[in-house]
């Protein structure tokens, strides 16, 4: 009788206690994927990021813990268009044969595709085009999209619930761009200035023209005769954003609002973690 009745409390506890899977562990390779990763899969998993947001994305130092980290991880979320190349050699790093591999690039129509013959002379030029596809926010969806796929695919068992959290995000994604759209039409077609070619997709989706780079190419430093065409046409243009990425150097920037007065914006092209709302946060 005791063998029956605790068979028969084993049954129950069963039933009534709720069994808590562990969480799908996400590595992401730029904190933006990581935040959309973490909205598409909520209590599901369990996500972190390989890049800072204060960091140059071209250029993350792969160390053995990042390798350590991702070897334990079921998925690795790429930037892809060749930005993040330093994941290969985590991912290589981690010989995991279990990780699944998604590059969320997949999808997004890049801008800035070079064309016709390339060299060292012209900087750090991806072939595919410009890789800094987030900062258009019709593009999260696109990530949404792919980081939807990569979850069903490492955690099939909980396919619905990620495809509605997609539907989600789509969702808030086109109410966010209705509005930022709304408030940024007293500015559109308004002429900037940038340091790097970070902002490129930022300013196509708000209307803005990008009338020079501090860089004369991507990664090259600028020189005084390349500064003095600036102040040129800022001047010209009555010129009065410069957006800057965090993690270059100011002296330039500050050269060019001394001698124009030009105001210096300095953001960095990544949100600040991956909690489930830093992506749309950081466009506010």
């Amino acid at each position: 009788m005791m063998k029956h009745m605790a068979l028969l409390i084993a049954v129950t506890l069963t039933d009534v206690i709720p069994s808590y899977a562990a969480p799908v562990k996400v590595a992401a390779a730029l904190p933006d994927i990581g935040s959309i990763a973490s909205y598409i899969g909520g209590d599901k998993v369990e996500v972190f990021s390989i890049g800072k947001n204060n960091s140059n994305p071209h250029a993350v130092e792969v160390i053995p813990s990042y390798m350590i980290k991702v070897s334990r991880a079921a998925i690795y979320l790429k930037v892809g268009l060749a930005l993040d190349q330093w994941s290969d050699a985590i991912i290589d790093g981690a010989r995991s044969s279990s990780l699944l591999t998604a590059d969320c690039s997949n999808g997004i129509s890049p801008l800035q595709k070079p064309t016709g013959k390339m060299d060292a002379s012209m900087g750090d030029i991806h072939p595919d085009g410009n890789p800094h596809y987030w900062l258009d926010p019709a593009n999260g969806i696109i990530i949404a999209n792919n980081v939807t796929v990569a979850l069903k695919k490492a955690d099939p068992s909980n396919s619905l619930y990620y495809d509605k959290n997609y539907e989600h995000f789509k969702e808030d994604a086109g109410k966010h761009i209705a509005d930022w759209k709304s408030r940024l039409a007293k500015i559109s077609g308004q002429k900037v200035i940038t340091y790097h070619s970070s902002w490129i997709y930022l300013t196509t989706a708000f209307n803005l023209a990008i009338a020079g780079t501090v860089e004369p190419w991507p990664g090259i430093p600028p020189t005084a005769k390349h500064l003095a065409e600036l102040v040129e046409i800022i001047k010209r243009d009555a010129i009065s954003i410069l957006l800057q990425e965090s993690y270059f150097p100011d002296d330039a920037p500050k050269f060019l609002a001394r001698q124009t007065g030009i105001k210096i914006f300095k953001f960095s092209p990544s949100c600040t973690d991956v909690k489930s709302d830093s992506y749309f946060r950081h466009f506010e």
